[in-house]
C-alpha cells in the first residue's frame, strides 16, 4: 500500500492526539460526505466501503455514473486516512460506529475542507419533496461570472429522471466532472467530488432560465446564469490555441524522472507523428485523456505521445513524486517530463512555449506531423461526463492522427 510522506505525518498527529482503541472496525455500506463548503453550504457525495477477507478495505466514490475506487486506506485504532487515486487529494479522519469527521486536504494549495460522513443515508442530497415541478432536462446556455471581466461561457447537458438530475457543464477548457443531484421543487443542487476537485452548483430553475451559484471547495465561488437553448454550442475548440507568427514548430527541452532532457529533436520522435499533450497530475480532465491516450497507442504503436506536466506542488521533487504516481497508478505508457512547478499559472506556463499564441486550458493537446509541423492545436477535454461529445472526440482524434500516420 503506498501512502506519500506527508500523509504519514498527518496521520501520526491523529494518532498520536488520542487514546488507541484497538481492534476498531469502520463500519461496511453506504456513507453519505459532506464537506462544509462557503455560505453555511455543504457539498455531499456517497462513499461505499467493503472490507475485504484479508482486511483490507476498499471504498467507492460515486458520482453518477462515475465509480471511483479507492484502495490506499490506513486505519489505526479510530483514526483513518484515505488518499484518493493518482491525485493529491486526502480524507482523515477519526470514526465511529456511525460517523467520521475530519479534513480534506490538498496540501501544494495549503487547502483544508473540513467534512463529517454518516452511516447509513444513501441520498446525496436532503430533498423537501420528492416530487419536482421543474424538468431541467436539455441543453442550457450558461454564463459563469457574467458581466464581469471574469466572465467564461458554458454548455449545461442534464438528464433529469424523477427529481434525479445528472450531467455536466462543458466549457472552453474542459468539463466539470460528472455531476449528481436532485431537483427539489424549484432549487437544483449537483456536486461531484474525486480527489482533485469538489464542485457544488445550486440554482433557481423557471422554464426557460437557471440563476445559481459555483462553489469549488471553501476557496472559491461565482454566480452563473443560464437560459435554455437546445442549439447551443460552444466555439470550435481548435481554434483557440495556435502557433505565434514568427514560430515554425513546436520546440521545448525538459527533464523527465531521471533527470533526461528530452526535446523533439531526439532521435526517437524523428519522422514520427507525436502527440504533446500539455497537462497537470491534479487535474481531471487531463487524466480522462491520459486514459484515452494509453488505450489508443495499444492499437497504434507507431504514436509518439510526449506529456508536459505544469505542476502545483512546491518543489522538484513533489512534483516528480507525483508524476511517477500516476504513471504507476494508470500505467501510463509515455513520457512524462516536468515543464513547471510551484505553479499552474497559465501565463506563466506560456513563457515555457511562447510560440504558442496562449495556454487556454490543460490538457492542451498538440499534433505534430512527420516533419515536424504542427498541424492540429486541440483546446480542452470532453471526457466520459460529456456523452456524445466524448464520443465526437474520438472519432475526430482517430481521423487526423490516421491521417497523419498515412502521410509520407
Amino acid at each position: 500500500m503506498r501512502i506519500g510522506i506527508a500523509v504519514v505525518t498527518i496521520f501520526m498527529l491523529l494518532v498520536s492526539c488520542k487514546e488507541i482503541k484497538q481492534n476498531s472496525n469502520l463500519k461496511e455500506g453506504t456513507w453519505r460526505v459532506e464537506l462544509d463548503v462557503m455560505d453555511n453550504q455543504v457539498l455531499p457525495f456517497n462513499l461505499k466501503i467493503k472490507k475485504e477477507i484479508n482486511g483490507d478495505y476498499i471504498m467507492q466514490i460515486i458520482n453518477a455514473e462515475e465509480v471511483i475506487t479507492v484502495d490506499e486506506i490506513v486505519i489505526h485504532g479510530d483514526s483513518i486516512i484515505l488518499q484518493t487515486p493518482v491525485f493529491e487529494g486526502y480524507l482523515a479522519g477519526t470514526f465511529t460506529d456511525t460517523e467520521i469527521k475530519g479534513q480534506f486536504v490538498k496540501e501544494s494549495l495549503d487547502r483544508i475542507v473540513p467534512f463529517t460522513a454518516t452511516y447509513g443515508i444513501e441520498e446525496r442530497f436532503d430533498s423537501e419533496t420528492q416530487i419536482s415541478n421543474k424538468d431541467v432536462s436539455g441543453i442550457w446556455e450558461t454564463y459563469f461570472s457574467p458581466n464581469s471581466a471574469e466572465e467564461y461561457i458554458g454548455k449545461g447537458i442534464f438528464l433529469q429522471e424523477d427529481n434525479r438530475v445528472t450531467g455536466t457543464f462543458r466549457t472552453t477548457t474542459g468539463d466539470y466532472r460528472y455531476l449528481d443531484g436532485v431537483m427539489d421543487g424549484d432549487s437544483l443542487k449537483l456536486s461531484a467530488f474525486d480527489g482533485a476537485h469538489a464542485f457544488l452548483f445550486t440554482a433557481k430553475v423557471t422554464d426557460s432560465s437557471m440563476n445559481g451559484i459555483f462553489y469549488s471547495g471553501n476557496h472559491f465561488k461565482e454566480p452563473f446564469v443560464s437560459i435554455r437553448n437546445d442549439g447551443y454550442e460552444l466555439p470550435d475548440p481548435d481554434s483557440l490555441t495556435f502557433i505565434n507568427e514568427g514560430y515554425d514548430k513546436l520546440t521545448f527541452s525538459f527533464p523527465d524522472s531521471d533527470g533526461n532532457m528530452v526535446s523533439l529533436d531526439d532521435v526517437e520522435y524523428q519522422n514520427k507523428v507525436v502527440i504533446v499533450q500539455l497537462m497537470g497530475t491534479w487535474c481531471p480532465n487531463c487524466l480522462d485523456e491520459s486514459k484515452f491516450l494509453i488505450d489508443y497507442l495499444k492499437q497504434n504503436e507507431d504514436l509518439k505521445v510526449i506529456g508536459l506536466a505544469f505542476e502545483s506542488a512546491k518543489t522538484e521533487e513533489k512534483a516528480f513524486k507525483g508524476i511517477n504516481r500516476l504513471i504507476d497508478r494508470i500505467e501510463l505508457s509515455y513520457p512524462i517530463l516536468l515543464a513547471q512547478f510551484g505553479s499552474v499559472d497559465k501565463v506563466e506556463a506560456q513563457q515555457k512555449l511562447p510560440m504558442l499564441n496562449h495556454i487556454l486550458s490543460y490538457p492542451t493537446t498538440i499534433f505534430i506531423d512527420k516533419k515536424g509541423a504542427v498541424r492540429k492545436i486541440h483546446t480542452g477535454f470532453n471526457g466520459p461526463a460529456t456523452g456524445n461529445k466524448y464520443v465526437e472526440f474520438k472519432k475526430n482524434f482517430n481521423e487526423i492522427v490516421t491521417d497523419l500516420l498515412n502521410e509520407k
